[in-house]
């Protein structure tokens, strides 16, 4: 009786790579949606914070907004397993406690959002809030760690044979630091796009939400110059790559969409900082093939098409961004009938 053979990808890796990038790039718009437009809300300056209706409107967000960034972050993870399932398993392994972790902290983050949205109390709300940011940044960190890890198989070969109890931590914060807050300030740059959005009706809302797009988008600059330098010798070859072109597209692309920001054209901004966004997670992909290159190479995992899984996961995929936004248009058009009604 032959076993079955399981070293193999259901489909071409071009495909796998194109779908891996585009969910992820979706669950991060979700995920800056709710973690950059949390830390927003938590230290940005307004008068009356806590009563003002935009932001308990943003707040009654954030449990869908959750529930969103969970469902897309599934997609890119499996894609990612898919072409590199050695490192993955491996680093994740490792670090196993903190990564299981993840699932506690989320749920109890889901809960303290929900708390939030529903809180009759004002003075409860900062206190939830902040518990929550708390946990996703932990989440992001731990995701920070362990990502660097698995594109350093020597790292997770020797820190495994040290330590196998599965607690183990990146030792190499040079490494994933500066990356680690790269994503932080993308994050709040992203989020605050969105306080500014649904705050355009409200100036001093608006006026919150456009400074931290202004000094979030400087700090991913500082900090994406920084994280270039730290790449040591990986950085030579990256810039004889295609992601040099692409960091460059993406920095005009973010200057773009803060010039159509500042002039209240929220459709062209937001357009424009998702190609920036998109542009970013492709250098990240480049970058892991340099980094692996000659220790693995996913192209010579052998291809045996399944294409009546993809059709499905195609049309589920599709029918899911209908849903999501026919219930975003729904949502934002009883809210704009309601405001002409009050007017």
């Amino acid at each position: 009786m032959n076993t079955p053979g399981y070293n193999f990808i259901p489909a071409p890796l071009w495909l796998i790579s194109s779908l891996h990038v585009l969910t992820l790039t979706l669950h991060f718009v979700a995920m800056n949606f709710l973690f950059g437009g949390l830390l927003v809300i938590l230290f940005g300056r307004l008068d009356d914070k806590w009563n003002n209706t935009v932001v308990r409107r943003f707040i009654s967000l954030f449990p869908t907004a959750m529930a969103a960034t969970v469902t897309l972050g599934v997609a890119p993870l499996l894609f990612l397993q898919l072409a590199y399932h050695r490192q993955a398993y491996a680093a994740s392994i490792v670090s196993g406690w903190w990564w299981l972790l993840i699932i506690g902290a989320v749920m109890v983050a889901y809960y303290l959002l929900y708390g939030a949205a529903f809180a009759r109390t004002r003075t409860r709300i900062p206190l939830l809030l902040g518990l929550a940011a708390v946990l996703l940044a932990y989440v992001s960190f731990v995701y920070s760690t362990v990502f660097s890890m698995a594109e350093r198989p020597d790292l997770y070969h020797t820190l495994y044979a040290a330590n196998r109890s599965g607690t183990a931590v990146n030792p190499e914060v040079g490494v994933w630091g500066f990356r680690w807050l790269h994503m932080l300030s993308g994050t709040v740059t992203v989020g605050a796009f969105f306080v500014g959005l649904l705050g355009r009706g409200d100036e001093k809302v608006y006026r919150l939400g456009r400074g931290f797009f202004l000094w979030g988008m400087a700090a991913s600059v500082v900090l994406g110059i920084a994280y270039l330098m730290s790449l040591g010798d990986t950085l030579v070859p990256m810039m004889r790559s295609p992601a040099m072109w692409l960091i460059l597209v993406a920095l005009v692309l973010s200057l773009l969409s803060l010039h159509f920001y500042f002039r209240r054209r929220f459709l062209p901004a937001g357009v424009v900082l998702f190609v920036s966004l998109l542009s970013m997670v492709i250098v990240r992909h480049i970058l892991r093939l340099i980094v692996l290159n000659g220790k693995w190479e996913p192209s010579s995992i052998p291809v045996k098409p399944q294409w009546s899984v993809f059709v499905i996961f195609l049309v589920c995929f599709l029918a899911a961004i209908g849903v999501v936004a026919w219930m975003l248009k729904a949502y934002f058009g009883d809210r704009a009938r309601a405001n002409q009604a009050n007017a």
